[in-house]
């Protein structure tokens, strides 16, 4: 019995421990998305396209609830994208919700 609570309480950790890394993954990427457009960053550069390509498809449900903010400048365009902000938001309280709910389903069973 105490084995079997043992393997859950493990469980549990490495279940939360993947989605917090998946969550910091994700984060990681729109921060450095939110920096390259506030401060005009080159998007035909490799690394900023590449940026920009795999963050595009994890903001794509928050791309229209706000206009970006843009600022042009003589050499760069600097754009305020909210959808970064909102969608660093929504993921953070999304893996919240799921390491809660891997708590719950998960939880040991004290009979």
């Amino acid at each position: 019995m105490e084995q079997d609570v043992v393997k859950t309480v493990k469980g549990n950790i490495k279940a939360k421990k993947i989605v917090y890394y998946i969550l910091g993954v994700l984060e990681v990427l729109f921060a450095f998305r939110l920096i390259f457009k506030l401060l005009g960053a080159n998007p035909w550069s490799g690394f900023v396209a590449f940026i920009y390509s795999v963050s595009q498809v994890f903001l794509a449900p928050f791309i229209n609830i706000f206009r970006p903010g843009v600022t042009r400048g003589n050499m760069t365009q600097a754009v305020l994208e909210l959808a970064t902000v909102i969608g660093m938001i929504v993921y953070a309280i999304l893996a919240w919700g799921i390491v809660k709910l891997i708590e719950i389903i998960r939880a040991p069973k004290n009979n």
